[in-house]
């Protein structure tokens, strides 16, 4: 089967990109070694050289205390500073309750494991770099696909299950830092008020369940993004798919087809720039959530 033939050819990684007949039709990619480029791979890298230069601009403009200016910076900004006080914070608390209700400032009481610092202002700022760099990798692999003749890394099962494995990596790493990787072994069973005689019989399986769990959890992750992506590219090239149907070209039903598919597909493409920032922020809340529960097991 030939590419073109694919149903899911416009979603699927290649060793080129395509793009208009006059320019060519493909422009294929090199091997580097024993290793071919592919196109998922080029935007990879672009949505991490985007999402660098965005936070280093950031960076910069927030040294010494001093206010972001500027339309295109407040609005990164906004999208940092929501994750911070809204998902990152309430979400994985101050190290003590579990969750912090008072806001920045007033959740330490002297119990946290972490102590505030003028680079942590609040305990669980230190996992923010890495929801961050989750939240808006995503984001940014995600919005690539609305420019024409690009496509959405995350379209593809292998590129959200490696950013699973690394969100996994994250929650072992984070949760040992805390408990030990011992201690964070042992919670992964919760307490249990039971008699003794059936602690032998019951610690065990209900450890190798929730073992097993962490890693069902991880996958769903995967997969989620992925369907989400795939399906709105799916579901537009369908749309326009209409257009070329056998029948349709040489009858006047093209006059009615062809502005009806193009006019679904102008509606779905504004639902999936809507998906783009719904999908990057389920991922990064999701992966909050796994790393609240690695390091605050109760």
């Amino acid at each position: 089967m030939s590419g073109h033939s694919d149903t899911f050819h416009h979603v699927r990684d290649f060793p080129y990109f395509e793009v208009p007949q006059f320019l060519g039709g493909e422009i294929h990619l090199p091997l580097i070694g024993p290793f071919q480029l592919t196109k998922f791979m080029v935007l990879q890298l672009v949505a991490a050289g985007i999402v660098y230069l965005i936070a280093t601009g950031l960076a910069k403009r927030v040294q010494g205390g001093k206010a972001v200016s500027g339309r295109w910076w407040n609005f990164w900004e906004t999208l940092a500073i929501y994750l911070r006080d809204n998902v990152v914070r309430p979400t994985i608390g101050d190290g003590h309750h579990g969750h912090d209700d008072h806001g920045p400032g007033h959740g330490d009481h002297g119990h946290s494991h972490a102590t505030p610092t003028a680079i942590h202002a609040h305990p669980a700022d230190q996992y923010l770099p890495f929801i961050w760099s989750c939240f808006f990798y995503v984001l940014i692999c995600n919005l690539l696909g609305a420019i024409p003749w690009l496509g959405s890394a995350t379209g593809e099962i292998n590129v959200t299950g490696a950013l699973a494995v690394t969100v996994f990596g994250a929650v072992v790493a984070f949760g040992s830092k805390e408990l030990g990787f011992g201690g964070f072994l042992k919670a992964l069973c919760p307490s249990m008020d039971v008699p003794g005689a059936l602690k032998p019989l019951l610690i065990p399986m209900i450890w190798c369940i929730e073992l097993l769990g962490l890693f069902i959890k991880h996958g769903v992750l995967a997969v989620r993004l992925f369907a989400n992506i795939m399906a709105g590219h799916t579901v537009i090239a369908v749309f326009l798919g209409f257009i070329a149907m056998p029948g349709i070209v040489d009858t006047g039903l093209f006059y009615i087809v062809a502005p009806s598919s193009v006019l679904a597909q102008v509606g779905v493409g504004m639902l999936e720039l809507f998906v783009a920032f719904l999908q990057a922020y389920i991922f990064s809340f999701l992966a909050t959530l796994f790393i609240s529960s690695a390091v605050h097991p109760h």
